[in-house]
């Protein structure tokens, strides 16, 4: 068996650090433009790339098609048609995304077929269903990460535009009000992101000028203040910073997960994070971008159950912390030895993986005695033909690693 390094495609959108990936990666810092996403896998948009024992270089995604069996397994192979099912990511959000969520595996069929009927090219501005599969995630943070994802229990939500209620938006807490529940939210969702431009206008000014004084005031809904402060900065007329007075606002610490199935309506702020996700383009947009949205489709996809969103730490068991979804696609864990741990453990088992090195720097040996470094932002590529592989820390000082794998095929 041979351990190969990755090199890995970096994503230099708008909303990315000029400082977090390239500092990961050991490059000039800060970076000349903005850098968003570090992705690791088999997608065709832009595959990792396995390097060779003699420094040649050969796309993942060119691996897995020539031979799926040998490098997803057998099962993994069969049921997702011999696509590695995964993608994984660092993200660095430097300013917030745009809001989005993702259909399930039997809408994104659906949609798909929808729109390669109608014969919209794959790669229009305006197709919603490039592919046809789900897209549910996982994100985990590095730092302190900031987001809105899920919709809040109503009752907390009425506090809230009561606490900031002006002239025109008090009519909308009194629609909540008189239904506390998902369809009073699907209605005040649907109402908020369907209003005239002319109204919206007149509104959004008013709901900032009243979350100002709110900070001002240091009143109980500080946080969710400023993040509407935040984003009514950069879209001043998008009915998006509407939608995100409904929305739970989250501060990860580092180690801590939410997982994102499908229909979760969502929105990353700030900070790094790894990010596992089905390896699919599918997102039906709510707004804060200047990139399609089409409200019916989005109003098809959205789930509006309500409630505090879940946070994992992940089940942990020695060094090991495993992130539990129902997401057949993936499963994410966390493998950390304290400084001066130094005992290894085996990582392999039947499937394929990638494990990528996020603090310190690891011994990976392979059964034969072969044996690769992989230091702090590295990743190595494990195919389902190989047998078991150990890891352990180069040196004494705290070591940690991710490692993705398929979920259950």
């Amino acid at each position: 068996m041979t351990v190969e390094l990755l090199r890995n495609a970096v994503r230099p959108y708008a909303w990315g650090s000029r400082t977090t990936i390239p500092e990961l990666l050991g490059r000039p810092v800060p970076a000349p433009h903005p850098e968003a996403e570090l992705w690791m896998g088999a997608h065709p948009g832009d595959p990792s790339h396995v390097i060779g024992p003699d420094g040649t270089e050969r796309s993942l995604l060119e691996l897995v098609e020539a031979d799926p069996v040998g490098q997803l397994g057998t099962s993994c192979a069969g049921r997702w048609g011999g696509r590695l099912p995964f993608l994984l990511k660092i993200l660095a959000a430097e300013e917030p995304l745009s809001m989005q969520a993702h259909p399930s595996a039997a809408q994104a069929a659906e949609g798909y077929a929808r729109e390669e009927s109608a014969g919209i090219p794959r790669d229009a501005s305006n197709r919603n269903y490039p592919d046809p599969t789900a897209k549910p995630e996982l994100v985990c943070a590095l730092t302190e990460f900031h987001a809105l994802a899920g919709f809040r229990d109503p009752e907390r939500t009425i506090s809230l535009l009561k606490a900031i209620e002006t002239p025109g938006l008090a009519k909308y807490a009194v629609l909540l009000e008189a239904q506390p529940d998902p369809a009073g939210l699907r209605a005040l969702f649907t109402t908020w992101i369907t209003l005239p431009q002319a109204a919206l206008d007149e509104l959004l000014p008013e709901v900032l000028d009243s979350c100002v004084k709110h900070v001002q005031e240091r009143g109980e809904f500080d946080v969710e203040c400023r993040t509407i402060l935040e984003l009514g900065e950069s879209h001043p007329r998008d009915a998006g910073v509407l939608a995100a007075l409904l929305l739970n606002r989250l501060t990860l610490s580092a180690g801590e997960a939410i997982y994102l199935p499908a229909g979760n309506l969502h929105l990353y702020l700030h900070g790094t994070a790894v990010e596992i996700l089905a390896n699919s383009d599918n997102i039906l947009r709510c707004g804060l971008t200047p990139k399609h949205v089409d409200v019916p489709e989005l109003l098809r996809v959205v789930d509006f159950a309500c409630g505090e969103m879940p946070v994992q730490s992940g089940e942990r068991e020695e060094r090991l912390s495993v992130y539990r979804t129902d997401a057949p696609e993936f499963e994410l864990s966390r493998i950390e030895w304290a400084a001066g741990d130094d005992g290894e453990i085996a990582v392999h088992d039947v499937g394929p993986q990638i494990l990528l090195c996020t603090a310190g720097g690891l011994l990976v040996t392979a059964d034969d005695g072969e044996q690769v470094e992989l230091r702090r932002g590295q990743s190595v590529w494990l195919p389902a033909a190989d047998p078991a592989v150990f890891v352990r820390p180069l040196s004494g000082e705290r070591t940690q690693v991710f490692r993705a794998t398929a979920g259950t095929c």
